[in-house]
Order: structure tokens, then sequence, then C-alpha cells
């Protein structure tokens, strides 16, 4: 059990049978009444979003994720594969789980499967990852003054905003949580 002040962005608790990720909180201290933390928390394993009060210092029970590493293997229609890399079984996961992450994938990737009481809930992804630039427009010389950039599309099918120097090709290294360009590899 956890105290609602001590929730933060990313901290997993379970209400009623179900597993919430805490996207956003907000500790309030009205002028007039008791303190409470406002939050708004996605369910697990439906993806939905809901918005909850909880009084200040209230007990919540914590929800314990459990991580294995697997290795990323390939996808087909709507399923993509996963190897455990102990016993070498394969273990479909909807695209829906994964989210946005889907794009950050590359085949022999390894990434850690997140469970919840047998069930899986999704994937966590490495900060960083290296992908190879398919197709980007080229950079007219000059173009570097203005300090912007231009799109890139990446193995993945993922896009990034690069600088006008690269090239396609190239390797960068790009943060998966933000989804920027961190440098060239």
């Amino acid at each position: 059990m956890i105290s609602t002040n001590d929730l933060r962005t990313g901290t997993t608790i379970e209400i009623e049978g179900d597993v919430f990720v805490v996207q956003d909180f907000q500790h309030v201290k009205p002028g007039k009444g008791a303190a409470f933390v406002r939050t708004r928390l996605k369910n697990a394993k439906t993806g939905n979003v809901v918005e909850r009060t909880f009084r200040a210092g209230e007990k919540v029970a914590r929800a314990v994720l459990e991580k294995k590493q697997m290795q990323y293997m390939y996808s087909s229609d709507d399923e993509y594969y996963f190897m455990d890399l102990e016993t070498f079984d394969q273990t479909p996961i909807l695209a829906h789980k994964l989210g946005d992450k889907i794009k950050w994938l590359k085949e022999e990737m390894v990434i850690e499967i997140l469970t919840w009481q047998g069930m899986i809930l999704g994937i966590d992804l490495p900060n960083f990852v290296e992908l190879r630039i398919v197709e980007t427009p080229p950079g007219v010389k000059g173009d570097t003054a203005s300090g912007g950039g231009k799109p890139a599309t990446l193995e993945t099918g993922a896009v990034v905003q690069v600088p006008f120097f690269v090239n396609p090709d190239e390797v960068i290294r790009v943060d998966t949580r933000t989804g920027t360009y961190l440098d060239r590899v």
C-alpha cells in the first residue's frame, strides 16, 4: 500500500481489481477544506483513461508488474510476435496493447514485456534506439542558417524531424520516449 501523496507519473496502482498507470497527478490544497490529489489514470488492460480524485494521505494498493526480457521476432496482420530468451516460446501481442511503441520496434530487438498476474499489459522499450533512414529530402545548401529540420522516414516506418545535414542510409539515434532525433551513429 502506498499513500496517494506518493503518486507519481508512471506509478502503477490497483483499484477494484484493475491495474491503472498514473498519467498525470496534481496535489491540491484549497484554502478551505481538506487537501486532495486529482489524478488521470490509464487502465492498463483496456487503455481507457479516467480521472479520479483521492483524499490526501489515502492508501491505495500498488500493482507490482513483472518484467521479462523477450526478443521481437516479426509481425503478422495485427499481432506482434516475441520470443522468450530462456524457453524460446513465441508469444503474440495485439497491436492495440503496444500502442505507439510499434513504430520503434525493429526485428531482433530485445525488450521487456510487462505482465501483471500472468496477463500481458504491454512492453517497455529501451530509451534510445538506432534506426536507419530510408527516405529524406536532400538538404539544400544554405538551409542550415534557419536551424530547422526536415522529415525523415526510418526503417520501421516512423517519421522524425532531423537536421538538414542528415542523409538517406545513415543510422541515427532516436529517443523513444519523445520521438526526437538525438545524433548520428
